[in-house]
């Protein structure tokens, strides 16, 4: 099979961990962008990376890469392209694009010249042309402008990677799969040991962790990608892709708690579960954050507690200072981790960061910070009288199994 160059997309901070993911995959020529990672594989590689990555929004076949200084270059470029080795006159279409710079200011207008130039190529030569499905296209397009360079790419995925096919409801500001696995990945959770949510929520951040320490692919529970409708989709090969990346499914004999005080978010959760077949894997608890209970050993706690921007708080500072207290009072000798938008109330944890990572969770730029909660004394800031909480290690990478 040949080997060409292949992007995956991601979201702002997680493009470490998609490199290292890749890496466990054995692609080659990997290359770090922006919201984004390059690399090289085969068609099994780009069929495994689709259904195995658990960090990637959409996977990109690009196609052609080409200046444009004005509308009717653009126009030009996209049509010398021979668009019948990808669609026939029978299909759908969809263009999703994506502009920056002074030239191409509206990213919808740039897609509709690039429509444009596509069907007239069909009209010309069938006297007929493809539809337009922006739904469930046969063909998704990816337009990205960047100044007065233009690439175009094949959209592997069709649907948004994020879209696993378990949560069936969400709660109010919900946590993106994608992102969750970020977070998991980024702790360094040994996937061994109790991983806890005790703001489940939709219970997203518990359904990654399990899936994770199951080795369940990311997309078992999805019905469909892009690529399915290609001219040259290998059947044959995708069977062999999935049938290998299932059988690397195993039991877990350690704990994965999700909990959440609210009733309505413990019955989304436990939909959730059922959808992604872990309600006999997943504990589900409705309790508070402070009457939550666990055994002596220690694991990794990761929560997305309400930031004071999407979700009403009534006091952001008292809320953000009680978890801080909770963490001091019952969690000694776990590593804990929260993700928020709202900087100022996480200074009210109390408890000095060990780590600080920004990411993104929609449009809203949010801290991830961890807290390791040493069990000895403690003095000023959350240190031990060792000083034993670890630095921040900016451009630290994570290390996947493989």
């Amino acid at each position: 099979m040949p080997i060409q160059a292949y992007i995956a997309k991601t979201y702002a901070g997680l493009e470490p961990i998609l490199a290292e993911e890749l890496r466990a995959l054995g692609a080659t020529g990997i290359k770090e962008l922006r919201r984004a990672v390059q690399f090289d594989g085969n068609q099994r590689m780009l069929y495994r990376a689709n259904y195995e990555l658990r960090t990637a929004l959409r996977i990109l076949v690009p196609v052609h890469s080409f200046p444009a200084f004005n509308e009717q270059e653009l126009y030009e470029a996209v049509r010398e392209i021979d668009w019948s080795k990808y669609l026939s006159v029978d299909d759908t279409l969809a263009i999703d694009a994506v502009t920056q710079g002074e030239i191409f200011r509206h990213s919808q207008y740039a897609g509709q010249i690039t429509k444009d130039a596509i069907v007239d190529q069909f009209r010309e030569q069938h006297q007929r042309r493809p539809d337009v499905d922006t739904a469930n296209p046969t063909l998704r397009i990816n337009l990205h402008i960047r100044g007065t360079h233009c690439d175009l790419s094949l959209d592997s995925s069709g649907d948004s990677l994020h879209r696993r096919g378990y949560r069936r409801e969400a709660v109010e500001a919900p946590l993106s799969e994608v992102l969750a696995a970020g977070m998991i990945l980024l702790s360094g959770w040994d996937r061994q040991s109790t991983f806890v949510d005790p703001m489940c929520g939709s219970g997203t951040l518990p359904i990654e962790a399990a899936m994770l320490a199951m080795r369940i692919p990311a997309q078992r529970y999805r019905p469909s990608f892009g690529f399915f409708a290609w001219p040259d989709f290998d059947k044959k090969l995708w069977h062999e892709v999935f049938t290998a990346a299932d059988a690397k499914i195993q039991e877990i004999d350690f704990q994965i708690i999700a909990s959440d005080k609210d009733p309505y978010a413990c019955a989304i959760t436990t939909n959730n579960l059922v959808c992604a077949r872990l309600e006999e894997v997943v504990q589900l608890r409705q309790s508070p954050f402070e009457n939550l209970i666990l055994g002596e050993t220690p694991g990794v706690l990761i929560m997305n507690p309400p930031y004071d921007e999407r979700m009403e708080i009534e006091d952001a500072i008292t809320f953000y200072k009680s978890i801080g207290d909770c963490f001091k009072k019952q969690w000694p000798g776990w590593n804990a981790w929260i993700i928020s938008s709202n900087r100022d109330a996480l200074k009210n944890i109390g408890l000095r960061a060990s780590r600080r990572i920004t990411l993104f969770n929609g449009p809203l730029e949010c801290s991830f910070q961890k807290f390791e909660m040493y069990a000895g004394t403690r003095e000023g800031g959350g240190r031990t009288k060792e000083d034993g909480v670890q630095p921040t290690v900016d451009g630290e990478r994570p290390t996947l199994d493989r």
